[in-house]
């Protein structure tokens, strides 16, 4: 590792020198997403210059590894018939992926290629990026289910494979799926005159070209598959879904997930505009603008009604309960990410984040009580004792109703279809920071009513 930081700081040394024929044989002492990676942190300027460094054979590997606005940079460089010509050596779902980004240049490109290449790129551009289809490779290997394991081997022999593979899906007369099989199976000499009908794993774990790339992964990652097939409607086998896409299908949704509670989306890593910054941030500050303006009216109240005093407090009671809920959204956003709980858990899960709330709402309602107490003194309006028990009171419920709702948000959402992610980070926080006051704000009414009615009677 040390020898390549010292390859990668030279190539870093020639790019600011611009000692662009000392950069091709460094290089070659590259793993292509090593040289990845140096072309993605170099200024937009040279983007192009470097990919044009590098040898023929390894660009499509490093196209393959690129950011998604670093390769647009690149590809706008590029002529049709260059493109065409490194596509033509990708793995047909990352050649599909590149040609989705170019849009109207796609179709001339696609002429341009080996016929071949150019169908296997055409039937995944059809489905959508963030589902199975849309991220599959139809390189798959299939034998019938009636041949041997030993005919099977001569089989995978005969064929020209260009990645690898750990699984021989088994399929009938209509390519229909039946069951898989791990290369080692075959191999066992005991097993060469059986059929695969016999051998074959029957309990397939197996997607649908609509399904969502999350749900891919999530299956992917609770059965411990390296591959996962593909099905179409007709229950037909079209496809593979590898490793390495499982991988970065599990990074762009971890990447999508914290964005969202952040109030922002990962669209900020491809562009460096303030204006593009500005437009994906801005809505979610609004809501918090707009919560902020809910809480000085709310704050006002507690003005107009003398309890100054009270108004100590305000930030500790919208801090603990903003956090209180972030800390129930999070668990539940991420349980429902890898699908860690049912339906039938429902009430279940509300009712232990009720109770999670209430104890710690007690605990840190006794202990901000009890500062209260002595950090007023008598030197309020209102004795210390009923100081402390309305601080008191007031946190417990803003924490204990933070929870619930920290905790239902997300499935509330989850229920309508929409992202739970969204239901963290700026709408989380500015509707508990409103609820919270509001629940202060009736604690302390009430209780001031009551006093009064008491001490008047």
């Amino acid at each position: 590792m040390s020898d390549i930081n010292r390859i990668k700081e030279r190539i870093n040394f020639c790019i600011k020198g611009e000692l662009w024929e000392q950069i091709p044989k460094f290089f070659e002492e590259l793993h292509p997403a090593d040289i990845a990676e140096i072309i993605n942190h170099a200024s937009g300027s040279v983007h192009t210059k470097l990919f044009e460094l590098i040898e023929d054979e390894i660009k499509p590997d490093v196209l393959a590894e690129l950011d998604d606005q670093t390769e647009a940079d690149i590809l706008e460089d590029l002529s049709d018939e260059e493109i065409s010509d490194i596509v033509e050596e990708m793995a047909p779902d990352d050649a599909a992926d590149v040609l989705g980004e170019l849009e109207e240049r796609s179709k001339e490109i696609l002429d341009l290629m080996e016929s071949e290449d150019s169908e296997e790129v055409r039937e995944l551009l059809q489905y959508h990026e963030d589902t199975a289809g849309g991220i599959m490779t139809p390189d798959f290997v299939a034998a019938s289910a009636n041949m041997t394991a030993g005919e099977s081997i001569d089989y995978i022999g005969s064929l020209d494979l260009d990645e690898p593979f750990y699984y021989l899906y088994v399929v009938d007369a209509e390519g229909r799926l039946t069951g898989w099989i791990q290369l080692w199976e075959l191999l066992k000499q005991a097993n060469r005159n059986q059929t695969l009908d016999v051998l074959a794993d029957k309990e397939t774990i197996s997607v649908h070209t609509d399904a969502d790339q999350e749900e891919v992964a999530r299956l992917a990652t609770k059965y411990d598959l390296s591959s996962l097939p593909v099905l179409d409607w007709q229950n037909k086998l079209v496809g593979r879904i590898t490793m390495d896409d499982i991988m970065d299908v599990i990074e762009e949704e971890a990447s999508e997930d914290i964005f969202k509670l952040a109030g922002s989306d990962d669209s900020e890593l491809d562009y460096s505009s303030p204006l593009h910054a500005v437009k994906t941030r801005l809505p979610w500050l609004m809501i918090t603008l707009f919560a902020g303006f809910v809480s000085s009216v709310i704050l006002k109240r507690f003005i107009d009604h003398h309890i100054v005093a009270l108004s100590f407090f305000v930030p500790i009671i919208m801090a603990m309960g903003g956090n209180t809920g972030i800390q129930s959204s999070t668990l539940i956003i991420r349980g429902l990410a890898v699908g860690s709980f049912s339906d039938q858990e429902l009430f279940k899960l509300l009712g232990r984040e009720l109770a999670t709330g209430a104890l710690m709402g007690l605990i840190c309602g006794m202990i901000i009580g009890v500062w209260s107490h002595f950090m007023v003194g008598s030197s309020s309006e209102i004795p210390a004792i009923f100081l402390a028990f309305t601080v008191g009171v007031s946190l417990f419920s803003a924490m204990m109703f933070a929870a619930v709702f920290g905790a239902f948000a997300p499935l509330l959402l989850n229920r309508a279809n929409a992202d739970p992610a969204v239901a963290s980070g700026p709408f989380v926080t500015a509707s508990i920071d409103i609820l919270a006051l509001l629940i202060y704000y009736g604690v302390t009414v009430t209780l001031i009513a009551l006093r009064s009615n008491l001490l008047g009677g």
